[in-house]
């Protein structure tokens, strides 16, 4: 989840504003940002909820529900929500997961390295 908000980030960093981001390089950036937010939804369902319950200012149900409106509403998709997201919301998440690194057993080395 950490590298997919990475990469999001990165791709949506030059833009200004919601139109530039979702119709520039042929809507490429936009569209990988699609996928990895489908990415996060669907890693965000196998945190264990007792992690997930020190956490309660981020919206996990939120999360898994727009991975699934991402996969089964693509035409309906609504660029400024994606946009908030982006800019509102991934912050939060990324400082809560990097929190939640040193409370879960992993292999510290290779997390740091991606």
């Amino acid at each position: 989840m950490l590298e997919c908000i990475e990469k999001i980030l990165l791709y949506s960093s030059p833009f200004d504003n919601v139109e530039d981001f979702v119709w520039s390089n042929d809507q490429l950036n936009y569209n990988a940002t699609w996928g990895l937010l489908l990415a996060i939804g669907e890693e965000s369902k196998r945190i264990d909820n007792g992690l997930k319950e020190d956490y309660p200012q981020i919206p996990w149900r939120n999360i898994s529900g727009m991975r699934n409106f991402l996969a089964h509403d693509y035409r309906g998709i609504d660029y400024d929500l994606v946009y908030d997201v982006i800019n509102v919301n991934l912050p939060d998440l990324k400082n809560a997961l990097v929190d939640m690194v040193d409370k879960v057993e992993c292999d510290k080395e290779l997390l740091k390295e991606v």
